[in-house]
């Protein structure tokens, strides 16, 4: 920052430093006088007396090409070295002391070279320095459109004129150097950030805006015109790079206050697109006659910036008051090197580039500061949707832990539900006829009758309990005690059975499908022993990986046969036999309980019973 200061002061007061040093002196008066482009030597009539420094447009309006510049002075002393110091040529130069060529540009036609950005610095002496007179002859390439002429030449002490040199060239070229490094590397910066992050068009807005920046800036430090061919194209490049940048850094700063023109926006990025397109059509007009875009996008620029600046103002948000001090100093040097561009001030040097780094070193910390203040929010909403996340599952949690419970006491009630149905229709259906029964029956009842009865009921009693006194039973293990007792029946009754198991192990259907199967399989050999009167029952009972199929087959009567043997011997109660008693009605409903497709194969060599259950996963 102190040598910014020190450069931007010794820059503002070169030439009075030159003057008050008695060892140096500043001439600034010449002869000149117009040439042909391929001349070499300078015409010998027609020299006319410029001050220096000269804008040759000012006595030849329009004329492009080659003026001489002669200078002469006595040297009364040549026993010493002097330094010899050139203000401002352009565009490109020949110097010549007393005839020798002392430095020479490597083109002094198109396309010309470009050193009209530094001073000229020698250190000569004798021979090449006569005592007495001495001639210096300039010869200077340019056109009209780009300011041409020729500055003071200073001479003297070689120490006094080296550090005067040293300070133009850093404020002239260094530090336009810096500023092109600066905005490169900020717009690369801020353009990852902007393919990082590209609902955030601020950074790639920034980024725009700093790489057309960078590109006008080229034309501060760059020594020829190329890729151009001429210099007229690579003028027009940098105007519509300038109109470029204009454009890009007004929406910068809408966007940076979340503002948005619309109409404005698409008819400044058409001018821009326009103006890059024309450059390599209309070169010869774009180049000479660039001020007549330049100018608007000048104005255009300045109304952006202090729009933004009274908005910054009546916001008071610490961001935007910075980002408005980063566009306010620039909009003040630029009224400087706008007069110097449009020769309204006679001046070799341009301010923008002293604080254009600190500018954009401010304008980078800004969109840190907005990037650093987005993630914070972006890391207070990560933090708060995390607590909301605990406290959502900890409440879903609790939530689940309660539904499970009342899940569990619903299935424990259901199951009791159940229980208590089972009990009801099963064994308290055959207590209350067994009661009937016995109310209805003779004094002399046989007791093997009455035992029989009892043993009825207890069997249901064994299969309800069996069901039901453990949560969780595999079938196999629920079925064994049921075919045992079934076996004893049907061997009373000198009935062979059969049983076929399969797949039963580790299968579990639950308290109440448990129980509505063996009742349905009970209530089948049930049938069996007292209807069919059969030889033969085949049981079967095979797991699958999606279903359970249960069949009961017997070689007896066949229901028909049943029924009409019934009929004939004149039954009071036909409607209880194999083909639509309570038990048929009975298994039907605990089939469809079950969720099961059931039928009855029937023939006269006998019926088989028929269930397929699908498995619940």
């Amino acid at each position: 920052m102190i040598r910014l200061l020190c450069a931007l002061v010794l820059g503002l007061l070169a030439n009075l430093a030159c003057a008050a040093t008695p060892d140096v002196v500043t001439i600034d008066h010449a002869e000149a006088v117009r040439s042909d482009w391929n001349a070499t030597q300078p015409p010998a009539a027609g020299w006319v007396p410029v001050k220096l420094m000269d804008e040759w447009n000012s006595h030849w309006p329009g004329y492009s090409g080659v003026v001489w510049y002669r200078i002469r002075w006595n040297q009364a002393d040549t026993a010493a070295p002097i330094g010899l110091l050139l203000d401002y040529t352009c565009m490109a130069a020949e110097i010549r002391l007393n005839g020798s060529v002392i430095d020479r540009d490597a083109s002094l036609v198109e396309p010309l070279s470009r050193k009209w950005h530094v001073p000229r610095y020698f250190v000569v002496q004798a021979p090449l320095l006569k005592q007495g007179q001495n001639e210096l002859l300039v010869r200077v390439s340019g056109l009209s459109e780009y300011a041409p002429g020729f500055g003071a030449v200073s001479m003297g002490d070689p120490a006094t004129l080296q550090a005067g040199f040293n300070d133009a060239v850093f404020i002239r070229r260094d530090m336009q150097v810096l500023d092109f490094a600066i905005g490169i590397v900020m717009a690369s910066l801020f353009g990852l950030f902007w393919l990082l992050r590209r609902q955030d068009t601020t950074y790639g807005w920034y980024a725009l805006s700093g790489l057309f920046g960078g590109l006008y800036g080229s034309n501060y430090i760059a020594n020829s015109t190329w890729p151009f061919p001429t210099t007229n194209m690579w003028q027009s490049f940098i105007a519509a790079c300038f109109v470029a940048m204009v454009v890009a850094h007004s929406i910068f700063l809408l966007r940076y206050c979340n503002r948005r023109w619309p109409r404005i926006e698409r008819t400044a990025l058409s001018c821009a697109v326009l103006a890059l397109v024309l450059v390599p059509i209309i070169p010869d007009w774009m180049g000479p006659q660039r001020n007549t875009y330049l100018l608007p996008a000048i104005v255009f620029v300045y109304a952006v910036n202090l729009a933004f600046i009274v908005y910054a103002l009546r916001n008071r948000r610490s961001d935007y008051l910075v980002l408005a001090a980063c566009v306010s100093v620039p909009l003040a040097m630029s009224v400087h090197d706008l007069a110097v561009y449009l020769c309204w001030m006679k001046a070799s040097t341009f301010l923008g580039a002293l604080l254009s780094p600190l500018t954009i070193l401010g304008m980078g910390f800004v969109l840190a500061y907005r990037f650093a203040n987005t993630m914070k929010r972006v890391e207070g909403f990560n933090a708060e949707l995390t607590h909301e996340v605990h406290a959502a599952t900890s409440q879903l949690a609790q939530t689940m832990s309660q539904q499970h419970a009342l899940e569990l006491a619903h299935s424990r009630a259901g199951e009791r539900l159940q229980l208590v149905r089972d009990l009801h229709d099963g064994f308290g259906g055959t207590l209350v006829g067994t009661i009937a029964e016995l109310k209805q029956a003779p004094d002399d009842m046989p007791k093997a009758r009455v035992i029989g009865i009892l043993s009825e009921m207890r069997e249901d009693l064994r299969l309800v309990i069996d069901s039901t006194a453990r949560e969780h039973a595999d079938l196999a293990e629920l079925v064994i005690p049921l075919r045992h007792r079934a076996s004893r029946l049907l061997e009373a009754a000198d009935i062979e059975d059969h049983w076929t198991l399969e797949g039963l192990e580790g299968v579990d259907l639950g308290t109440a499908r448990n129980l509505d199967l063996l009742r349905l399989l009970q209530e089948a050999l049930t049938n069996v022993f007292k209807h069919s009167r059969a030889r033969h029952v085949e049981v079967t009972l095979e797991c699958t990986a999606d279903s359970l199929r249960m069949q009961v087959r017997d070689d007896g009567i066949g229901i028909a046969v049943a029924v009409l043997n019934n009929r004939t011997a004149g039954q009071a109660e036909p409607q209880k036999t194999r083909e639509g008693g309570t038990g048929m009605t009975s298994m039907r409903t605990r089939a469809q309980r079950l969720g099961a497709v059931f039928d009855i194969v029937r023939s006269e060599h006998g019926t088989a019973i028929n269930l397929l259950m699908p498995l619940m996963a």
